[in-house]
Parts: C-alpha cells; structure tokens; sequence
C-alpha cells in the first residue's frame, strides 16, 4: 500500500515540476507581453486533440459539470493567474497562490466529509512559509487587485481538485478524454478575453512555435493528465500540498538556466517544501495502511472456508454453547485405539426391545449414536 501511494504521489508531483517550467519557457521562447495568448494555446489545442482522439463528447450533466471543471481548472484560474502575475511581483504572486492547500483542506471537510488532522494543518503552514522563504525578494509590494486575483486563483483551483475528487468521471470515459474536455473547455473560455485583450503577435517565429507545442503538448496534455489521475487516486489534499514543487522546481531552473542567485534563506524554503510534500504522502500512506488494516483479513484468509462442512474426525470445541453438533461430528477426540467415549449432554432413553438384529437409528439433533468399535466408525465414515 505504501509503495502504491509513492508511485502515485511521485507520478503526480510530475505535474507540478513541469508547470514550474512555464516561467523559463515564456520568457526565453515565446513573443514578449502576450500571457494570455499562452494561456490560451497552451489549453485549446491539446484539448482539442484529446477530444477529437476520443470520439466522444459530455452527456446529460455532465455538459455543466465540465464547463464548471474547465472553468475553475483552466479557464478562469489561468485568467486570474495572470492578473497577479501583472499587479504582484512574482514572488508575492506565487506566495498567495501558496494558500490554495488551506482552501482544498476547508473545501474537502465541506464536500468530502474528510476530517480536518493535525498533520494537514502543520504541512499547510510548513509549505506555505516554504514557498515564502523561495520566492520572496526585497522588491516584494502588494496591490489590492493582485492579492484578490491571486486569492481567487487559488481557491478556483482548490475548488476545481476537490469537485474533480467528488464528481469523479464519467462512467466509460478514458482519462485522456476526460482531461481534453476540460483542457478544451477551459482553452475556448480564455481564447475571446486574448483576441480581445491582447490581439495575435505580428510575427510568430520557429521559437515561439517551439515553445507553444511544449506548454500545449508537455505542460498541458501531458501535466494535466497526470494531475487528473493523481486527484483519482490519491486524497484531494495531498494532491494539493504536491502543488508547492511547481515554485521549487521554477527557483532550481532558475538557478541552472538563468544564472539566478540562490541564497540560503532559499534553500530553507526548499527543505521545507520537500518536508511539507514528504509529510502529505507518509501520512497518506500510513493513513491508507492502516484503513486497509481495518478491513481485516479475508474469509479464506486462515485456509477454511467460514460456512462449510466440519471433516471427519473435527471437533467441535468452537460450535455455540446449545448448538447441536453437526453429522459425523465429534465433541471429543477419540484414543487410536479404542472407542470413543463422551458424556452425552442429555440422559439417553432406555433401549426398547426390538428384533435380534435391529437397523442402527438415524441420528436426531440433541441425541448421539451409541458407541461404535473404530472399524465400524470408519466404515461408517466412509460410507
């Protein structure tokens, strides 16, 4: 169980790795001040191409349901993600965004019916002052509209985690279908506020193509499949504490790639991100270890089935206080070598003449056949 919840975990966190990687490719492969026509390719034609490969659109409520999803997944969250990005410096941007795994917790107790535990509370907090020590410079401000767009950030996407977890899929949907319709949905809420807003570039060089098919195809497709499946199988809350790897991931590239500065109140911050992560899948699988522990072992786990036939020669040692034993049942083991001797539980009635050779009684419940030579048992047995 707990090696299933690491490889679970250590899939999903993949997710938040390659979301990091946005930062370093927006701004060495694709055209300067259009984050919204990023956003935009980066959800629509993945989504597109994952629907069309399905062959297979919503039914009934479900319609509703992913235009929710892909609204509070995609959509909206990528909007108001770039509005704190515009209003807040980066690191100011990423550490409000930090607090979505507090909105999950409330969100899941409120939907889920999930208790509230110590633990959780303690890697919100640990995660959270991780990402702070990460991202936060000298030049940290704040701004009114960049904090509320960065708080509504964070708890459309707790709400998209926690409502994927409660609604599940569709019965007989693919988890890439599934994951094109909210990728598609999400990709033509946000395509009119771009060609609106922002307008198409003059020019599309081979590098922003290069780098338009990475956020479409690896950080969108590929991504948001994994986190999909991550929100199935593993507790909404641990898929959202697997979130604080994206500001890791975005400072160690930085430091690797772009010659950024790393300075020990960083490298605290990281201990503490990994520790918070680390402490959400322990926890989780301790937590489904002993659930599963409480299940008990199976009926045939002891090797006799729970309902079936006393063998000759059992006994009945284990058989309800009153309970009549079953046929050819013993209530006491017999020597090798002699015959069989017990004191029945109820005086016996007196024989009754009968013929010289009279058939042997069938036995009755609360009686007992008279003893036997153990040749007789056994043929009897056999019989």
């Amino acid at each position: 169980m707990k090696q299933r919840v690491g490889l679970d975990s250590a899939l999903t966190v993949l997710a938040p790795v390659v979301w990091g990687s946005t930062y370093l490719v927006t701004t060495q492969l694709l055209p300067p001040d259009r984050p919204l026509l990023a956003a935009a390719v980066r959800a629509l034609p993945g989504g597109l191409i994952l629907t069309l490969a399905g062959r297979q659109l919503p039914q009934g409520h479900w319609w509703w349901r992913i235009l929710v999803l892909g609204a509070l997944n995609i959509g909206v969250f990528f909007y108001l993600l770039f509005v704190a990005a515009y209003h807040l410096p980066g690191g100011v941007a990423a550490l409000v965004g930090s607090v979505q795994p507090v909105f999950v917790l409330l969100l899941s107790a409120l939907l889920l019916r999930t208790a509230i535990r110590g633990w959780q509370v303690w890697a919100c907090v640990l995660g959270t002052a991780g990402v702070g020590m990460l991202v936060l410079g000298p030049e940290a401000g704040l701004d009114t509209i960049g904090v509320v767009a960065g708080l509504g950030g964070a708890v459309c996407m707790a709400s998209g985690i926690v409502l994927t977890k409660h609604w599940g899929r569709p019965p007989g949907v693919g988890l890439l279908t599934f994951t094109g319709w909210q990728l598609a949905a999400g990709g033509l809420l946000i395509a009119p506020v771009t060609l609106l807003g922002e307008g198409l570039p003059d020019r599309v060089t081979w590098t922003n193509l290069a780098g338009f098919a990475y956020l479409s195809l690896v950080g969108a497709l590929l991504a948001y499949a994994v986190w999909f499946r991550g929100i199935e199988r593993l507790p909404a809350l641990t898929v959202s504490l697997l979130g604080f790897a994206s500001p890791l991931a975005a400072t160690i590239l930085g430091f690797l790639f772009l010659r950024e500065g790393l300075t020990l109140i960083q490298g605290a911050g990281a201990v503490a991100v990994v520790t918070a992560v680390l402490l959400a899948q322990r926890s989780t699988a301790r937590e489904a270890r002993v659930a599963g522990g409480a299940a008990g072992p199976s009926p045939g786990s002891t090797g006799v089935p729970p309902d079936g036939p006393v063998a000759a020669g059992a006994t009945a040692a284990t058989a309800p206080p009153g309970s009549p034993p079953a046929a050819g049942a013993t209530t006491a083991t017999a020597p090798p070598d002699g015959p069989t001797a017990a004191t029945p539980t109820q005086p016996l009635p007196p024989p009754e003449a009968g013929p010289a050779h009279p058939a042997a009684p069938p036995t009755e419940a609360g009686t007992r056949p008279a003893a036997q030579s153990p040749r007789q048992t056994t043929e009897r047995e056999q019989s």
